[in-house]
């Protein structure tokens, strides 16, 4: 079934900027557009340690929709073409970054999608097209999701502090989410292979209608892009996010976050101490996470950090979900077949098109 619905595109995409000021606003997309989620799911909820897949998450016939894969070399890309200075030699910088996209069956071209970016593609990609393929026509609207269109895009090399992975992910600026909305998500409509299957494919401009879902940095970054930019992105999921110090030491941001996204919670405690965002917040941590027995002064203790998070997102009145697994690692598969089904459920509730 995967290889019947699978289109490969083997030739590299080239994408061209618009010729429009680089900011973090869209048209006022979300002015006039409400939504009443209510507060359903909200809250902190724990599971394990016994786990199953949830069946949504698996292949249960549906339709399939058309899976589609393309490249972008680094150096055609304005924002993160490989080169920064603050970058480790030694630590490979790739040449070029798969693109993968799903376009779900009840997807109806024309249409102005809302989106779900996701962080490492193709990571996890494979659960949350099963679960568009199985609720986007479920029959209890409760547990219904839009027909998104998904959108995998895998780093830029390496990890941790000094790689480009790194730079992407753990960078406390409006960068990563300029890159996906300027260059990202253009190469995607603009695509020749996409273009065919989909002649007036388009993403919504609404900010409620796009998402971001990442693991480890990539849920670091998730969480980055709709604090810097809550203007492209407003739903965000983070799945044991490294919500701690792993900012390049000489990035210039340092300037300004000396503790990097250990910052969101402790230190200069930006939940608490800024105005609250128009964002619906994800998070998740595992018992046995990254460093779960280090202490405050590291500013490298997950569990700690994923605590703080969530603590200080309901302090501050957010809608957010807070899942801890027990009996689980870092980013730990186990934990998303339970979960995601249910993750994005909540994260959509009270969506709809404007």
């Amino acid at each position: 079934m995967f290889m019947k619905s699978m289109v490969r595109l083997t030739s590299t995409c080239f994408v061209a900027l618009l010729a429009i000021p680089v900011s973090c606003s869209l048209a006022s997309a979300a002015d006039t557009y409400s939504e009443n989620p209510g507060t359903e799911g909200n809250g902190k909820h724990i599971v394990g340690p016994n786990y199953s897949i949830d069946p949504d998450l698996t292949d249960r016939g549906n339709p399939k929709g058309k899976y589609f894969e393309f490249t972008m070399p680094l150096a055609d890309s304005k924002i993160f073409p490989g080169t920064d200075t603050t970058l480790n030699p030694k630590k490979e910088v790739r040449k070029e970054r798969k693109i993968f996209v799903y376009v779900p069956a009840a997807y109806v071209d024309g249409n102005k999608a809302p989106i779900l970016v996701t962080m490492d593609g193709p990571s996890r990609l494979d659960l949350v097209r099963n679960a568009l393929d199985n609720l986007t026509i479920s029959k209890d609207p409760n547990r219904r999701l839009p027909a998104f269109i998904a959108i995998a895009v895998q780093n830029g090399g390496n990890d941790g502090k000094g790689s480009e992975r790194g730079l992407e992910y753990d960078t406390m600026s409006d960068r990563y989410a300029r890159f996906i909305n300027d260059e990202v998500l253009p190469a995607v409509l603009n695509n020749p292979i996409i273009k065919a299957a989909y002649p007036n494919i388009g993403f919504t401009e609404n900010p409620w209608g796009r998402a971001a879902m990442g693991c480890s940095s990539g849920g670091a970054a998730a969480l980055t892009m709709g604090w810097f930019c809550p203007d492209l992105f407003r739903r965000l999921i983070t799945y044991s996010g490294t919500f701690v110090d792993q900012q390049d030491d000489d990035a210039p941001e340092e300037a300004d976050y000396p503790l990097g996204a250990w910052e969101y919670h402790s230190s200069m405690k930006l939940i608490a101490n800024s105005e609250k965002k128009p964002l619906r917040i994800f998070t998740h941590v595992s018992e046995n996470d990254n460093r779960a027995n280090d202490p405050e002064r590291t500013h490298h203790n997950w569990v700690m950090a994923n605590e703080r998070t969530a603590a200080a997102l309901e302090a501050k009145g957010y809608d957010y979900r807070y899942v801890f697994s027990r009996a689980t690692r870092h980013c730990d598969r186990k934990v998303f077949e339970h979960t995601l089904a249910d993750t994005l459920v909540w994260m959509w509730r009270g969506y709809h098109t404007e």
